[in-house]
């Protein structure tokens, strides 16, 4: 048996906990996420394994995590940032920014982002193999092309969760 991921109801509440291998699209989960952009206006993507069961080799945002049972969007990210790519986001001034419900019709979840302005130096950077292939920085101007003209390279959900990046 593995980690169960919280489950809530319409206004993020929790409301249980299941198996990730048991939740259904009826199934209302949590997510916390991390964009990171540097001072050249460059955010860090991250490119999911293709071992992954959602998204595999899509890009998506530095760091994200389904909440599990026992933790809180605050304790998720941390341990996430810390897993995915070696950072301890203790060390530095990052911000909670917009919790979103995220539309889809293949997942079901609310997003908690966080926002980290900070020149990360990528070969500092320990990446977790199993849910990481690889990192890269990317002018926000040219991502945002990108995801309008290959929308197939990037998770899902990215449409709605550069929509909250571009308001920072």
């Amino acid at each position: 048996m593995g980690e169960k991921s919280v489950i809530v109801d319409n206004e993020d509440n929790p409301i249980g906990a299941k198996e990730r291998s048991e939740i259904q699209l009826v199934d209302i989960y949590r997510v916390s996420a991390l964009w990171i952009v540097n001072s050249k206006n460059q955010i860090l993507i991250s490119k999911r394994s293709a071992n992954k069961k959602n998204d595999p080799g899509r890009w998506g945002p530095a760091v994200s995590g389904t909440v599990a049972q026992g933790e809180d969007y605050m304790d998720n990210i941390l341990k996430e940032t810390q897993e995915e790519i070696g950072v301890d986001l203790k060390k530095y001034n990052f911000k909670k920014i917009d919790k979103i419900r995220v539309p889809n019709v293949k997942h079901n979840f609310f997003c908690q982002w966080y926002l980290l302005k900070e020149d990360l130096d990528i070969s500092n950077l320990t990446i977790q193999k199993d849910e990481v292939d690889e990192v890269i920085w990317m002018d926000k101007d040219e991502f945002e092309k990108n995801l309008m003209l290959y929308p197939q390279k990037y998770t899902i959900s990215m449409p709605a969760h550069f929509a909250i990046l571009k308001k920072y």
